[in-house]
């Protein structure tokens, strides 16, 4: 969900992107497989086994089909705003998809729940930084008290125009490009990001999370560029 940079709904409408979708979250994003796995564990703290997950920008399908995988006792509803994305998902799941409702829109137009943990990975950093805490609230109103939330995505410490931002933006465009990405795609991604998306500081991003009601918020997760935090209901 980090390629191409841009706001997601635009971006993953675009049959390109779509193709593409499955190789660019591995190739971007430090550790991609490791922040499934401990995904998995921090949810299964508290995920009954025969529970119910919400899936915020679940288009694509590769974090449900991981989840669904794993736990074949989890019910799962995903919500995503690109309907190719989400027939993607669809496709991938194939006979998982019996255990998983996907619906086509945004946070608020998934069920109400409540649900007994829920995920938004590589998400929030395509989502205005005005929205962003209205959202988190309803993800928050949608679990059980003490569910578990695991979030992931683009946080970035320093300004928007400090050097301390650039150094890192930097590092992700080195990092991409050692993935096998061409440096003027990297650099030119670098600059997308830069240019398009709302970029939060690791800072306001837990405060987001605390102040829609979440407790115990922890970084669990840093990948250069990219944090994760487990919160609770």
């Amino acid at each position: 969900m980090i390629e191409p940079p841009a706001t997601s709904n635009t971006v993953f409408n675009d049959p390109q992107a779509v193709a593409n979708y499955a190789q660019g979250p591995r190739r971007n994003v430090p550790g991609f497989d490791s922040l499934l796995q401990m995904t998995r564990v921090l949810l299964a703290e508290r995920v009954p086994p025969q529970g119910r997950v919400l899936v915020v920008g679940a288009g694509g399908g590769l974090e449900l089909e991981d989840l669904a995988k794993a736990h074949a006792g989890w019910q799962f509803d995903g919500v995503d705003p690109s309907a190719a994305m989400l027939d993607l998902a669809a496709r991938r799941l194939g006979p998982l998809a019996s255990r998983v409702a996907l619906h086509e829109g945004y946070v608020q137009d998934a069920p109400a729940g409540p649900f007994d943990g829920a995920t938004c990975l590589l998400t929030f950093h395509f989502v205005p930084a005005e929205e962003r805490p209205p959202m988190a609230r309803q993800i928050y109103q949608r679990l059980k008290p003490g569910a578990p939330f695991v979030a992931a995505h683009m946080s970035v410490e320093g300004g928007a125009q400090s050097e301390e931002r650039d150094r890192w933006m930097s590092r992700y465009a080195a990092y991409i490009t050692a993935s096998g990405v061409t440096p003027t795609q990297a650099n030119a991604a670098r600059e997308n990001v830069q240019r398009e998306l709302p970029v939060l500081t690791p800072a306001q991003d837990e405060t987001i999370l605390r102040e829609a009601g979440f407790r115990d918020v922890q970084l669990f997760y840093a990948g250069f560029t990219f944090r994760g935090w487990v919160g609770y209901a």
